[in-house]
Parts: structure tokens; C-alpha cells; sequence
């Protein structure tokens, strides 16, 4: 009880001092330099869009602060107060077969998760609501995350049964033999997500625009792209938001857009936005990617296997967990694995905005079109009442996309040192 009050009290100060810098102390004015040009908000937005987009984004930075430490907070407590060692007493109550027992402890783990992170999960999804950047019902909101649920714990199953029966084979090497395993579970996912995955969530059609899709298609037969359809999403009925895509591999490959982006943007910005997505995969964003999950996960479980017996040693007997193969054990394992990965996000959104800027770069190139690649930043922002300029902390850690503020200011240098353009203003002069 004592221990569950310190992690309480620490919570609570971190919550604290992390409010302060977000509502206080952070400096989120837009540079002298770039006051009144095209990548200051107050030039597209009006002053009540600025308002909403400063308390909106600020409350939704707020609440993502505050549910990482949140998460790990859950699984020390159910750890510290006993708790998961009664799941794993009455899962092993109900069969003898240890399959079942860690079936049913998963379930019972990811619930009380589930339940306990529901409040903030729900404030999130009000706030958007309130800003009219969500407008899909409660019923569908809902689905959506009991439909979630029920992937993620059996997709935490599958991993928790091969993991803990490695472990039991090979408890020095176990972390690297659930390296190389994942490995083709990663491609499988990667694989699957766009004609499995994601239309659990929404509906996907063809482009019903035939003169845009056509377009859309040479641009990515200009990029090699082997494509032959675009797809639509009715996003409409759940954001106000605007995104496209482009994701899958091999005869999977879909290139995808919200209703929503189609409704906002002039067929010049849809163009823009769509050649940005392309780019990611002629420069094989995607494959590096990949590439790039398997080595983090290569880090991630060697290094999460020794902290992992560290902790067992020394706090296994207080949490009633036996050994490090005892599936009471497991909140630990999603606690080491949680904080390493918030520890990596400022590596993994660094490398993502390079790619993202790298991919801005090849849009503007093949469009030769900077008017509408700054209108369509702009109707992103406006939009998603997305913060021009972030707080430092936000973009280290939130930020896998270069800020507005550095995507529109690189769009108008281009314009200015691009060859065609220079000899086309030479022209006017």
C-alpha cells in the first residue's frame, strides 16, 4: 500500500509539472521571420480557428503526457496490490492446459487496462467531439474500441504463448529467438492490415471521382507505382480530419483517401498530397520502414530481456511471481516494453520527419506546384486545428511529420531557389 502511494504521488507531480509547460511555460509564438507570411496560422486561420487550435491541441497533448505514465502506473499497481497474481491463480483454476491459463489471463490483464484507461480514453474522445474535430457517435466510437480490444489481446496472446514457451526452452536466449520470429510475423501484419485490418474499422470503395482517380493513376504510373484503382474511405461519418495514404506490399499495395480530404481539397491539393504519399514508397519509405521496426525490435527485446530478469530477481518474491516464465510476470514484461519505447520515440519521430520532409520534397518536385501544396498544409491545419509551432517536448516526442510552420516555410524556399521558378519570375520581370 505504501509503494502504491509513492507511485501515486509521483503521478501526480509529474502530472503537475507537465500541465505547467504545457499551459504556462511553453513558447508556442510563431519566429519574427516568418510573422505574416504564408506559414503563420493568423494569415489562414480566423482568430476564433487560432483559439480552438491552441486549446485543442494543448488538451489533446495534455491527456497523451498523461496516459503513458498512466499505462505504466497500471501495471505496477496490478503488480504492487496482488493482483496479478490472482488472475493467474484463477486462470490456472479453470484447465489444466497452461494455453487456456494464459488465454484467460491476457483477457483478464487487457480488461482491467481496458477499464481503468477508459475514462481518459473517453474525456479524449469527448474533447474532439467539442472541438468538432470528431463527429462520429458514441454507438460507433464504442465499436470501434471494443473492436480493438479484441485484436490487440489476441495479438498479445499469440505473442505472450511464443515468448513465455521460448522462454521456458531457452531462458538466456529466448529474446532472440522471439526476434527472429517476429520477423515474419511483422511482414504477415504489414501484409494483411489493408484488406483485413482496416475494414473492421470503415468502409472502403472505389474512387467514385473517375476524372481524379485518373490523374491520381498516372501520377503513380509516372512514380512506377503498379496500381490500378484508387480507394475512398467514409471518414466523414466519424472526423472532420483529412488524411490519405499509402500502405501494403506486393498485391496488397492500396493507395487510399479519406471522403473528407476529397470534400476539402481542390483537385490540384488532393494531387499534392497523393504524390507526397506516393513518395514514400518510390523512396521505400516503407521498406525502410520495416527494416526499421525489426532492428528496433532487436534492441528492444535484448534489451528488455535483461531488465526483465533484473526486475524478477529483485521484486519477483513481493509480487508472487515465481520465475521469469510465471505469466504473473507479464505486467513487467509490457511495463519494460512501454517505457523503452517512449524512451526511442524522439529516435523513431526524428528519422520519420526526415522521411516525411524527404517525401514533401518528391511531391513538389513531380507537381512543380507549390500554390497547392501550401493550400493543402494549410486546410490540414485548419482541419485538424493542428498547432502550427509545438511545444518542443510535443514535437520530440508526437511529432513524426516535420511542424506546419517547417513544411510551409520549406515549400515557399523552394519556390524561391527551384531553377523553373527563378526563370519563371525572371520572365515576368
Amino acid at each position: 500500500m505504501k509503494k502504491t502511494i509513492w507511485i501515486a504521488a509521483g503521478f501526480i507531480l509529474y502530472a503537475t509539472l507537465i500541465s505547467w509547460y504545457l499551459f504556462i511555460g511553453a513558447d508556442t509564438s510563431i519566429p519574427v521571420q516568418y510573422q505574416g507570411t504564408e506559414a503563420d496560422p493568423s494569415v489562414f486561420m480566423s482568430e476564433r480557428q487560432l483559439e480552438l487550435s491552441h486549446d485543442f491541441s494543448r488538451i489533446k497533448q495534455w491527456l497523451y503526457f498523461l496516459s503513458v505514465p498512466f499505462e505504466w502506473m497500471i501495471y505496477l499497481v496490478v503488480l504492487g496490490i496482488g493482483l496479478s497474481k490472482w488472475f493467474r491463480n484463477r486462470a490456472m483454476e479453470i484447465t489444466r492446459f497452461s494455453v487456456i491459463h494464459n488465454a484467460v489471463y491476457v483477457v483478464l490483464l487487457s480488461l482491467i487496462a481496458f477499464i481503468l484507461s477508459f475514462p481518459i480514453d473517453y474525456y479524449s474522445y469527448t474533447v474532439s467531439l467539442d472541438y468538432n474535430i470528431s463527429v462520429q457517435p458514441f454507438t460507433s466510437w464504442m465499436k470501434d474500441n471494443i473492436i480493438s480490444f479484441w485484436i490487440n489481446t489476441l495479438f498479445l496472446f499469440v505473442i505472450v504463448q511464443v515468448l513465455y514457451w521460448l522462454m521456458k526452452k531457452s531462458e538466456r536466449r529466448w529474446w532472440f529467438y522471439g526476434w527472429l520470429l517476429s520477423i515474419p510475423f511483422t511482414l504477415f501484419i504489414y501484409f494483411i492490415q489493408p484488406i483485413w485490418i482496416d475494414p473492421l474499422y470503415n468502409d472502403f470503395y472505389r474512387l467514385e471521382d473517375k476524372m481524379l482517380e485518373e490523374k491520381i493513376l498516372a501520377l503513380a504510373d509516372k512514380a512506377d507505382i503498379p496500381a490500378d484503382r484508387v480507394y475512398e474511405v467514409n471518414m466523414s461519418e466519424k472526423t472532420n480530419a483529412l488524411n490519405a495514404y499509402v500502405n501494403g506490399i506486393g498485391s496488397n499495395l492500396r493507395i487510399v483517401l479519406w471522403d473528407t480530404t476529397l470534400k476539402n481539397l481542390s483537385d490540384k491539393e488532393v494531387l499534392f498530397v497523393m504524390a507526397h504519399e506516393m513518395g514514400h514508397f518510390v523512396k521505400h519509405h516503407l521498406v525502410w520502414n520495416l527494416v526499421g521496426s525489426i532492428v528496433a525490435s532487436f534492441l528492444g527485446l535484448w534489451i528488455g530481456a535483461k531488465l526483465y530478469a533484473a526486475m524478477i530477481k529483485r521484486w519477483g518474491e513481493r509480487w508472487g511471481v515465481k520465475k521469469p516464465t510465471d505469466i504473473a510476470a507479464l505486467p513487467a514484461l509490457l511495463l519494460i516494453f512501454s517505457l523503452l519505447s517512449f524512451a526511442a520515440s524522439p529516435v523513431e519521430n526524428a528519422i520519420s520527419r526526415q522521411a516525411e520532409r524527404s517525401a514533401d520534397q518528391y511531391a513538389i518536385e513531380m507537381t512543380q506546384d507549390p500554390e497547392a501544396a501550401v493550400g493543402s498544409f494549410q486546410q490540414l491545419a485548419v482541419s485538424g486545428l493542428s498547432e502550427v509551432h509545438p511545444p518542443f517536448l510535443v514535437k520530440l516526442f508526437l511529432y513524426g511529420h516535420p511542424t506546419m510552420l517547417e513544411r510551409i516555410t520549406y515549400l515557399d524556399q523552394w519556390e524561391r531557389t527551384d531553377p523553373i521558378n527563378s526563370e519563371a519570375e525572371k520572365e515576368k520581370e
